[in-house]
């Protein structure tokens, strides 16, 4: 190859390259997040918007100043773990001993590489023990005792069983203890039949593409002790896959385990399906077959947002171009200015 042959073919090769660079570099930052669908009484409406506003903001306030995409997605949640609106960490519901067992997973797109815990009673954000699990073991689940052991040796620090207890968790076991209900009770609502708790969730996608998604839980009032719902499970309550996309899952877990909800919302973008498309579709076949409800949120590759629940409501919120959007109620879409700088 003569000197000016080459010249053009490294130049063009060098002018594809910057091209690719620029493609990656064109995804717009987000981070979604669900506080999960259910039946929601109207008195704690206010408290779980204000919840996902300020976990997504604090997310997307943390991948804009240059955290990865793991630390994203691991502040939105554990805001809401700390939130007693929601049921994960504290605010968790009880099991039939009245006691807390939480479960929680994460899962980074680029390797799949993946990090779940389950029958966490005793540390307060399980989603953080999650994250060591993906970073720092060979597996991709730990639980009960040992999970107990690899936090602590982590630096965990352990907490009274009871500071996890709330007052509307320990109302809402004596609802289901005295009307039934097959665990399936949100906080504060005592009917009989609800149509599913909260768990809460976040998936975010970077500028480069990456994608990653966090879910957490306290499971359902009055489970049995040593209930493993979806949440801690991939495939079921969290997937992700930066060739595809990501999705958390909420609702009633053991119908969302029965037809692995978060792959096979990944599957039908994979065929050609928009998120919003995908997510529609798969939790409506869920429904209709088995009767029982959910909600999920989800990311495409291309940053594209997807976001549906056959319950009567679930609280979501995103952060996209400077703008925050969010809702609740089926059909409710609230859009405001979002100032990244603002405290």
């Amino acid at each position: 190859m003569c000197l000016l042959s080459l010249y053009e073919h490294t130049k063009q090769r060098t002018h594809f390259t910057d091209i690719y660079k620029t493609e990656i570099k064109m995804v717009e930052p987000v981070i979604i997040v669900h506080g999960g669908a259910g039946d929601i009484p109207e008195n704690r409406v206010p408290a779980k918007i204000k919840g996902v506003k300020l976990a997504a903001s604090l997310g997307y306030k943390s991948l804009n100043s240059g955290g990865s995409i793991l630390d994203a997605i691991e502040v939105a949640v554990r805001s809401m773990e700390d939130d007693e609106a929601f049921n994960a960490g504290y605010g968790s519901v009880l099991n039939l001993d009245a006691a807390v067992e939480m479960e929680a997973s994460m899962q980074r797109g680029s390797d799949l590489q993946a990090g779940c815990v389950t029958l966490i009673r005793d540390i307060r954000h399980p989603i953080s023990i999650a994250r060591r699990v993906l970073e720092k073991t060979p597996h991709a689940m730990l639980g009960g005792d040992g999970a107990r052991r690899f936090a602590i040796s982590e630096g965990f620090e352990t907490v009274p069983p009871s500071s996890l207890v709330t007052d509307a968790a320990l109302q809402a076991l004596e609802d289901f203890l005295n009307g039934g209900g097959g665990g399936r009770i949100e906080i504060g609502h005592k009917k009989d039949m609800g149509d599913g708790v909260s768990t809460v969730g976040a998936v975010a996608i970077d500028s480069e593409g990456r994608i990653a998604v966090a879910t957490s839980t306290g499971g359902m009032t009055g489970k049995y002790v040593g209930r493993i719902g979806d949440t801690p499970q991939i495939g079921s309550g969290t997937y992700a896959d930066d060739k595809i996309g990501g999705v958390s899952t909420t609702g009633h877990g053991e119908t969302i385990l029965k037809v692995c909800l978060a792959h096979s919302i990944i599957i039908g973008m994979e065929k050609g399906l928009s998120p919003q498309e995908a997510t529609t579709q798969a939790i409506d076949a869920m429904t209709n077959r088995l009767t029982e409800t959910a909600g999920a949120i989800t990311l495409s590759n291309k940053g594209d947002i997807g976001m549906y629940f056959s319950s009567k409501m679930m609280a979501w919120c995103y952060v996209k171009a400077g703008k925050i959007h969010y809702g609740i109620k089926p059909n409710e879409h609230n859009i405001e200015d979002f100032d990244v700088n603002a405290p």
